[in-house]
């Protein structure tokens, strides 16, 4: 069983139409360089955040599930089958928010939008992978890690 899934976002067209509008006030700035110029390098940042958060694809491979932003993927993630315990479909919550990011208590999250996600458990590590397809995402892990139906992993010991 193969897993790819991408997920697009809508953040990153409000990134670009704030980076056009910056563009258009710096060529209207065309008196004021130095206003031009702080304009200018917004819209950069405005695009920048847009090339990179545009979508997040999540590719199951042999011995990990990869995590990539993009369509320019500054920002990947490699979670090895064998350091997941526990795999559930779960909720993010506003506090989780969207992006990359870490909160106390409550782990890391790789999110771009919405508030479906996968809910990995790394030993005492908690990390939730945002997705549109939830049901098929936990699937797919609970059969790499060798789960049961709720994801957690069976330990099989020797009999003495």
């Amino acid at each position: 069983m193969q897993y790819e899934h991408t997920q697009t976002g809508w953040w990153h067209r409000i990134f670009l139409a704030i980076a056009a509008v910056l563009v258009l006030g710096a060529l209207l700035a065309r008196g004021e360089p130095a206003s031009a110029w702080v304009a200018l390098s917004i819209a950069a940042v405005f695009l920048l955040c847009a090339l990179v958060f545009g979508s997040l694809t999540v590719r199951g491979g042999v011995d990990a599930i990869a995590l990539r932003y993009g369509p320019l993927p500054l920002f990947r993630k490699r979670i090895r089958y064998r350091d997941i315990t526990a795999v559930e479909p779960a909720r993010s919550s506003v506090i989780d928010g969207w992006g990359i990011h870490y909160i106390p208590g409550r782990g890391w999250t790789y999110n771009l939008w919405g508030f479906g996600c996968v809910k990995l458990t790394l030993g005492k590590r908690v990390i939730r992978v945002g997705t549109d397809d939830v049901e098929r995402l936990a699937e797919f892990l609970r059969t790499k890690i060798g789960g049961d139906e709720k994801g957690q992993v069976m330990l099989q010991h020797d009999a003495p």
